[in-house]
């Protein structure tokens, strides 16, 4: 027996020997080289690193009451799964620790040195839980202003700057990959999530993304560009067939995109919620493999949107290399489908190879040990200063603003006036540690605001947010979004009473939307309500009879009619959503401490119904013989069923300002427009040739003619000879931004073109192609006000690039063409 038991202790002992010598020879990852460690891993932990590991947010029980079946679906709660085994168990526990309220983690294996990566929203600044179990400390971040805002400032190395700030938060929280920034096309303004992205223009979008890109992953974490591709509308975004061109998809949807791979490198791409001509963007192989990897040379990996597609076979044959947030039937159905050859191990070890040479670029895997502690206070200032650059200056009769030297009282009108809206809902949406107000900013400016007005304002709001119903878009409830209340109707009588004891009059109209939802046109969203313009309209009224001015401000995160009321007041700053300083940077915009220099990177129409798209927002739903898809949205956020649903872009390339010039509509507002405190005059057109060969560059002087420095936004369009195939009037090919001009002071701006600023996409030949003729540059300070032109000659047709057929429509598209 005693001979019994040494033989089981020295057995005992050689297999934890050998056991611990097995794990201590596992290839590690910076040591041994991808493929190794990948050989050397079993099936199931592959299979766990293709998929997330699911999302763990500390939800209120008061919260949780109001989701569907009391969350039980969401995967905010997910049981543990004991076929995985304990160790799988044990890693979700050390994850749900690291940077609560990310967005997801990806899996982790410390045997293999394999660390995992936390994602973290959003485009607007780091989105994650501001307090935590057992601590005082805060986790507070920055609120930057919104997309939307930051194109407004055509300054590419602003928007770098503010890049650089968020992604030191990322860094010093320890984050390893932003989710932002959103880059789809603003096809049309009552998308609910348009603030999260840039512009009507995919040059722009490009530039500006590429911009932002650049200036987080300087900090050495990551991005996510998003979504991928034409995600244009929150209305049954989860199962949306999206009927699109192959031009109209080249030239306007992924074109973005495509600047923003070839110009900055993101470390990983998120494929959208949609189908694009009948595939779910993350099971299209055309998209993910063709286009992205092949045409444009993607080094990364691409990710889902949370719970997007329906096939996670399909998803990582197409190459979607990670399928978040992720949950453990997932994980058996990728081994499962590897065991039975329904899926070929080798597309799996595929994708596994582009997440681990995006994780060794990674803060957490290079071992930074992150402080919880960003300057956040230098980080406000540069969001002070990018929201006052983005502001656009719509209207400024008989120099209404800035505020003359004997203007000290304000009466602030509108509820907005003291409910600033930093930023839209959803994942967009930042946990600020504070907002600066209208009111609060004025003060800080040495401006006094009406206490009795505030009053009366305050105590108002108040009591509507007591009666006023929960959201309809489930997430902005969820996540506790303020949406505007009903406006206060203003009488005559207090309209001439703050007349009588205030030197101007301000008057602020808000908007709000976010994911999981579409605005309408209808008064109260993109057009304003009655009690809005009669509020406009006795205050403006009261304040000129007074002999004073009134100024209407636009706190919105998206575009709405203007054309009704905007000739009642005196000015009008579109403020957009600025970020928590808002109230900071209008102030600093009304006082003439900044001379607003943003312009439109989106048409302001003078009706809805001029929107080219508007006819077919946000499509229709089908019949359909097939089994419907209808998998919920386990992002736990709209809770969305999956409804057939299509919308055809019968608009083709005629998307924003490319529809109105070809089509000789007129806007309220064009692409590009912005006034100015000063002027500026512009000459000097210079092209480095009269023939195209190869490139050309362009310079032109810039000059201040007013009496106060300011800056100018210069923008160059290209109007093409006529081809085989209808183009645009005119294309917006490059642009650029001038110093702060002191009076009389000049400035010289250079722009590039380059073979592809010149062509048009060919469906027939899928290829690129500049057309032989004559070119015409036009240097212009907005797309409807050209100063300079001149033109080129391109002698012989240009093939500039052939690009692999991919994602063709089941049928030709009917698309709209100008006579």
């Amino acid at each position: 027996m005693k001979q019994f038991r040494k033989h089981l202790l020295l057995g005992a002992l050689f297999l934890m020997f050998s056991s611990h010598w097995a794990t201590a020879q596992e290839p590690k990852l910076g040591e041994a080289s991808i493929s190794k460690v990948i050989s050397a891993m079993t099936l199931q932990q592959k299979a766990e690193l293709v998929i997330g590991t699911g999302m763990h947010f500390e939800i209120p029980d008061s919260i949780k009451d109001k989701l569907p079946g009391g969350g039980a679906n969401s995967p905010f709660f997910q049981a543990p799964d004991t076929t995985l085994g304990k160790a799988y168990n044990e890693m979700l526990e050390k994850l749900q620790k690291i940077v609560p309220g990310a967005a997801g983690h990806t899996a982790m294996f410390p045997e293999f040195n394999i660390s995992t990566m936390v994602l973290t929203d959003g485009p607007a600044g780091l989105r994650i839980q501001p307090k935590r179990k057992g601590t005082d400390q805060t986790y507070y971040c920055t609120a930057f202003p919104i997309a939307t805002l930051l194109a407004s400032t055509w300054d590419k190395d602003l928007v770098t700057k503010v890049g650089e700030a968020m992604g030191n938060e990322v860094l010093e929280y320890g984050s390893d990959v932003l989710l932002a920034p959103g880059m789809n096309i603003q096809r049309n303004p009552l998308c609910g999530r348009n603030f999260e992205y840039y512009s009507e223009d995919p040059f722009v979008t490009g530039q500006m993304a590429a911009a932002m890109v650049k200036g987080i992953q300087s900090e050495g974490v990551g991005t996510s560009i998003k979504h991928f591709v034409a995600n244009n509308q929150e209305t049954n975004r989860l199962s949306v067939n999206t009927i699109v061109s192959e031009r109209a998809l080249r030239e306007i949807y992924l074109e973005g995109f495509r600047i923003a791979v070839e110009e900055a490198n993101p470390w990983t791409v998120m494929s959208s919620y949609n189908k694009v001509n009948g595939t779910y963007t993350s099971e299209s192989g055309d998209l993910l493999t063709k286009i992205l990897r092949d045409d444009w040379g993607f080094k990364g990996y691409v990710m889902t949107d949370w719970t997007g597609g329906s096939d996670v076979i399909a998803q990582m044959e197409a190459g979607n290399d990670l399928i978040m947030p992720g949950n453990t039937k997932q994980i058996h159905e990728i081994i499962n489908a590897v065991k039975s050859g329904k899926l070929d191990e080798k597309i799996l070890d595929r994708n596994i190879a582009r997440i681990l040479k995006v994780l060794m670029m990674s803060p957490d895997y290079k071992g930074f040990h992150h402080t919880d502690k960003p300057d956040l206070k230098a980080h406000a200032a540069i969001t002070r200063r990018a929201a006052t650059d983005g502001m656009v200056l719509l209207k400024n009769n008989n120099s209404a603003l800035p505020f003359a030297e004997n203007i000290k009282d304000v009466a602030a009108f509108g509820n907005t006036s003291y409910e600033m809206i930093t930023g839209g809902t959803g994942s967009g949406d930042v946990n600020e540690a504070y907002t600066i107000s209208l009111t609060d900013g004025l003060k800080n400016d040495g401006y006094t605001t009406d206490a009795s007005l505030k009053g009366t304002y305050e105590s108002y709001i108040k009591d509507e947010r007591a009666h006023q119903p929960k959201p309809k878009n489930i997430l902005a409830a969820m996540m506790g979004a303020r949406m505007p209340v009903t406006e206060m109707n203003v009488t005559p009588e207090l309209a001439k009473e703050m007349a009588a004891k205030t030197d101007v009059a301000l008057i602020t109209i808000g908007r709000n939307s976010g994911e999981g939802g579409d605005r309408e046109a209808a008064p109260g969203d993109f057009d304003l309500t009655k009690t809005e313009k009669a509020m406009i309209q006795i205050v403006t009224d009261a304040y000129h009879a007074a002999g004073k001015k009134a100024i209407v401000i636009l706190n919105i995160g998206g575009v709405i009619e203007t054309a009704s009321w905007r000739d009642i007041p005196d000015a009008i700053l579109l403020a957009w959503q600025p970020g928590q300083e808002s109230g900071n940077s209008i102030a600093d915009v009304l006082s003439g401490k900044a001379n607003p220099s943003g312009k439109l990177a989106v048409t302001f129409p003078m009706k809805y119904s001029d929107v080219p798209s508007s006819d077919n927002f946000p499509g229709h739903a089908v019949k359909t013989d097939k089994p419907m898809d209808d998998k919920a949205d386990g992002s736990g956020f709209s809770f969305m069923r999956r409804v057939p649903w299509e919308v055809t872009y019968h608009d083709g390339i005629y998307v924003g300002y490319r529809y109105y010039d070809a089509f000789n509509v007129k806007p309220a507002y064009e692409f590009g427009y912005g006034l100015s405190y000063t002027t500026f005059k512009y000459s000097n057109l210079k092209l480095s040739s009269d023939k195209f060969d190869g490139s050309l560059t362009i310079t032109m002087n810039v000059k201040n003619t007013g009496k106060v420095a300011g800056q100018e936004a210069v923008q160059l369009y290209v109007s093409a000879p006529k081809g085989s195939i209808n183009k645009p009037v005119k294309e917006l090919k490059d642009f650029g931004k001038t110093k702060s001009l002191k009076p009389g002071e000049s400035q010289t701006l250079t722009f590039k073109l380059s073979p592809r600023s010149l062509a048009s996409f060919h469906t027939d030949s899928s290829e690129w192609i500049a057309d032989a003729g004559t070119y015409k540059v036009e240097i212009g300070a907005s797309s409807r006000d050209i100063r300079l032109n001149g033109t080129f000659d391109l002698d012989k047709e240009l093939m500039v690039k052939k690009v692999n057929k991919a994602l063709a429509p089941a049928a030709p598209v009917k698309e709209i063409q100008p006579k």
